[in-house]
């Protein structure tokens, strides 16, 4: 499998560093994590309507660009170095995935040329209010009434929940366990019954809230494949964010790296700078093997995507996940002991990728519980 990047993916991410460099710096990144949106509406806007790479990898008969899962992949990564703050990864590597793994092709119309343009920001809201990432812990419940169904509970931890237009919601049969009687649905942001709640969270350049639907009402078109079988969808889903997520730790832990080694040639203690040092040397040494594995990694879960190998998908999504998450969290960790002091300090950026990391590691399950998914998944 040839990883490099072909022609257009290289100019892709030149393109893509050159306006993260411009609108995604320190001080973009502070103001947008203190403002009540939690991103830049005007960025968000160039993202989407401007650059499209909310279209990236959304066919073209629903409004994308119909490139593929390398090229999201690519980008997460830069979005990653950069700490982007936009609800990109709720809206193209959940909401998106989501309705092309699980949607009809009439909700596919639907609801993907307005992802792809930029203007719905969609998520997915999954997990119950203990946190975990296993099916048996979906706590909405979707009962029949009338033509339709009512979702009645608590979905906590939805990335970019309390501004999204469309959430897809997994729910489940009343009196169902497990991943038994799991169904999606596609529910308005604004829909009478919803109550939304933004989270407070250690990493404030993402933003999480809790949604409590009570007695929501949809309509039977609203929702995604079969009643009660969704449990594959969902599954597929969480795979392949759980790639674009790694690629987005790869872009921090890389940024870990690139601020260590800068501050470490910087530095000067008893008259040389500290990368002189051998115990800075092996650690960054050590940091620099860890990425690049991790890149690996998160790349050639890419590729099994793009190739639509369904069976290697199945067993490199929780690989990267895993690898990645431990990846990032080490790189930040290093990083603010080789900065020392100041590099928890809120005048360094250091703390930021710290914070960054550790959220990551817990979205979506962090390394123990993917670990444990593979294992399961090749019968070990």
């Amino acid at each position: 499998m040839d990883f490099r990047f072909n022609e257009e993916q290289e100019e892709l991410r030149a393109m893509a560093q050159s306006f993260l460099e411009e609108n995604s710096g320190s001080e973009q990144v502070r103001k947008a994590m203190e403002s009540e949106l939690g991103y830049d509406a005007d960025t968000w806007n160039q993202v989407g309507a401007e650059l499209g790479w909310t279209s990236v990898h959304i066919p073209e008969e629903y409004g994308g660009l119909g490139l593929g899962y390398v090229e999201l992949v690519a980008l997460m990564e830069m979005m990653g170095g950069s700490l982007l703050c936009a609800p990109f990864f709720s809206s193209v590597c959940l909401g998106a995935n989501a309705l092309l793994v699980a949607g009809s092709e009439e909700q596919k119309q639907e609801y993907l040329p307005g992802i792809a343009e930029g203007t719905t920001r969609a998520t997915f809201a999954y997990c119950g209010e203990s946190g975990n990432w296993d099916p048996s812990t979906v706590e909405v419940t979707a009962a029949v009434s009338g033509d339709g169904y009512m979702l009645s509970g608590v979905s906590s931890f939805v990335v970019d929940g309390h501004s999204a237009d469309l959430v897809i919601v997994a729910a489940r049969a009343e009196g169902s366990t497990s991943s038994e009687g799991l169904s999606l649905f596609v529910v308005s942001g604004d829909a009478a019954g919803l109550q939304r709640k933004a989270l407070p969270t250690v990493d404030q350049t993402r933003r999480l809230a809790e949604l409590n639907f009570k007695n929501v009402t949809v309509p039977a078109t609203a929702r995604l494949g079969d009643e009660g079988a969704a449990s594959a969808a969902i599954a597929r889903t969480l795979d392949l964010a759980a790639i674009a997520l790694a690629a987005e730790q790869v872009g921090g832990a890389q940024r870990c790296l690139d601020m260590s080694v800068a501050y470490a040639n910087e530095r000067v203690q008893f008259g040389r700078a500290i990368g002189s040092f051998q115990a800075i040397k092996h650690k960054c040494a050590d940091l620099m093997v860890k990425v690049e594995s991790a890149r690996s990694a998160a790349y050639y879960a890419a590729c099994a995507v793009a190739e639509g190998n369904d069976a290697e998908i199945n067993t490199v999504a929780p690989l990267a996940k895993a690898y990645c998450s431990d990846a990032y969290f080490q790189s930040a960790a290093d990083c603010i002991q080789i900065h020392g002091g100041v590099g928890f300090t809120w005048e360094y950026d250091v703390h930021l990728y710290f914070k960054r990391a550790k959220s990551t590691e817990s979205l979506l399950g962090d390394a123990s519980y993917h670990r444990e998914q593979l294992a399961q998944r090749i019968d070990l």
